[in-house]
């Protein structure tokens, strides 16, 4: 599998990320094992993690996610082999949240503790905190990579300007930049990222790998009605894509799907995989029957045809 630079980090990554907020929600730990074994003998080599993950189901606490990742790390010896990427800056609880100093510094050691490592590949500011200074931030952040506990950092959830602000303040300050940003991004969410914030990411060498590249699977064509919600867990976040456009974004890969033979899935990320400025978008997987499907996405070829009718069917 051909691995792509991960911007200016000097990391590798394959094309396609395995995003972890599954382990621990929707993959048991026995599942996620043999998932993360599959996907390493595959030829992915880079996880997508954060703390907050899974926060948001019910009973959990966060860091379920990390604390998965941490006994695969154990138990397999793979450390070495991957490109962990997590994230802190959401709310967890007592443990607090944002990106000021003090909840970095203490977010990063809870984050390696759950892990078991002594350092994240690439550590990521999940969301803006517009509360917080960009160089408080940024010489936080500085700080672990002098320690060695991060070997590059990141942002999710920018616009242009604040990642515009972010990288004007690691030059002028002479700090480590966020060399990759983590945007929502896909067929139906085109215009999070289109325009100001892909040209700058494209100009300054910043790597970008989408997150929610199926739309919480709704670009995998089994939601076409709204009786078709209760079908899994993500349901209800897709509810609002059940509109016109969503329905001509889904008539125009069945046309694809037809003509190609790949599944919606696989269509998605082809899709992804030759925008400009996107370096590998972030999938999940709950079977290895999943996994593999997904993972063939990499080998589908879309001609000048097929990329047409999505951009067209998909525009705002």
């Amino acid at each position: 599998m051909q691995l792509r630079p991960l911007g200016r980090t000097g990391l590798q990554i394959a094309p396609l990320v395995f995003g972890g907020n599954v382990f621990g929600w929707t993959a048991d730990e026995a599942t996620s094992f043999r998932l993360l074994d599959a996907f390493l003998a595959a030829g992915g080599n880079a996880i997508d993690t954060a703390d907050v993950y899974s926060r948001f189901v019910p009973g959990n606490q966060g860091g379920e996610s990390e604390t998965l990742l941490g006994k695969w790390f154990k138990a397999r010896g793979h450390r070495q082999r991957v490109v962990l990427i997590t994230k802190c800056g959401m709310a967890m609880g007592d443990a607090g949240k944002g990106l000021g100093r003090a909840h970095i510094l203490s977010a990063v050691e809870a984050s390696l503790r759950r892990l078991q490592t002594d350092y994240i590949d690439v550590y990521m500011a999940h969301h803006d905190d517009p509360d917080t200074p960009l160089e408080e931030t940024l010489e936080a952040f500085a700080q672990l990579v002098r320690q060695g506990k991060a070997r590059a950092i990141a942002g999710s959830n920018y616009t242009a300007p604040r990642l515009a602000a972010a990288l004007a303040t690691s030059q002028r300050l002479g700090l480590p930049r966020f060399d990759v940003l983590q945007p929502r991004y896909n067929l139906y969410a085109r215009t999070d990222f289109e325009g100001e914030l892909q040209e700058l990411c494209i100009r300054e060498s910043v790597a970008v790998i989408p997150y929610f590249a199926l739309a919480s699977g709704f670009l995998t064509g089994k939601y076409r009605s709204q009786a078709d919600l209760v079908k899994s867990p993500r349901g209800p976040r897709v509810a609002n894509m059940l509109d016109a456009r969503g329905l001509r974004i889904l008539a125009a890969m069945d046309q694809v799907a037809a003509a190609s033979g790949a599944t919606h899935a696989q269509i998605a990320l082809a899709w992804l995989l030759r925008r400009p400025g996107v370096t590998a978008p972030i999938v999940s997987a709950t079977s290895l029957e999943q996994l593999a499907a997904t993972m063939q996405a990499i080998d589908v070829q879309l001609d000048a045809a097929a990329v047409a009718r999505l951009d067209a069917a998909s525009a705002a």
